[in-house]
């Protein structure tokens, strides 16, 4: 009996199965021209940057690095590491390209807070500026959410300028970072 009930099941399962194995794979996708587009990220950079965290606050100088790899051909990881506020930070962003919805799409996550950035964006006319925007809490206020931008400008194949900035109770963008990226290999 066993020995029926173990044969029933082998050719069940070699019967089944055999129509499924047989059937084409849905082809994977490909990369398209906005994901080759960040591939410009890809490197090892130094930075430098200036920040602002409150009005009433001088700007605090920044030194760090800045090292980008494909994650496939899809996504760039990039981890950022360096000082913020004496203390060191680092901070692992992905950036991607969500072909339904027409956005490149990311997220940020860093050793200083506990927030997830989540952000999209496009590249401008010129095909050198991209802009990522997302809801984070309003640091110079009273810590509810409100829009920021992270914006990069390829300058050159071996420069970004960096500019972080956020949208003001009055509606006004208010640039709380700037620096450059200079790459090292």
């Amino acid at each position: 009996m066993k020995t029926l009930v173990l044969t029933t099941l082998i050719l069940s399962l070699v019967c089944f199965h055999e129509p499924a194995c047989g059937q084409e794979s849905p082809a994977m996708p490909k990369p398209t021209q906005e994901h080759e587009w960040l591939v410009k990220f890809v490197g090892e950079w130094t930075t430098e940057s200036k920040a602002t965290m409150a009005p009433d606050q001088p700007p605090m100088q920044c030194t760090g690095t800045l090292t980008s790899r494909k994650l496939g051909g899809f996504w760039v990881l990039n981890e950022m590491k360096g000082e913020w506020s004496g203390d060191p930070m680092t901070g692992v962003q992905t950036i991607g390209y969500d072909e339904g919805k027409q956005k490149y799409v990311g997220t940020w996550v860093d050793s200083a807070t506990a927030f997830m950035w989540q952000y999209t964006g496009n590249v401008d006319a010129t095909g050198k500026v991209l802009t990522l925007e997302a809801d984070g809490p309003n640091f110079m206020g009273d810590g509810k959410l409100t829009k920021f931008q992270d914006i990069y400008e390829f300058k050159s194949a071996d420069e970004i300028s960096m500019t972080s900035r956020m949208l003001d109770a009055n509606g006004d963008w208010v640039t709380f970072m700037s620096g450059a990226a200079k790459r090292v290999k």
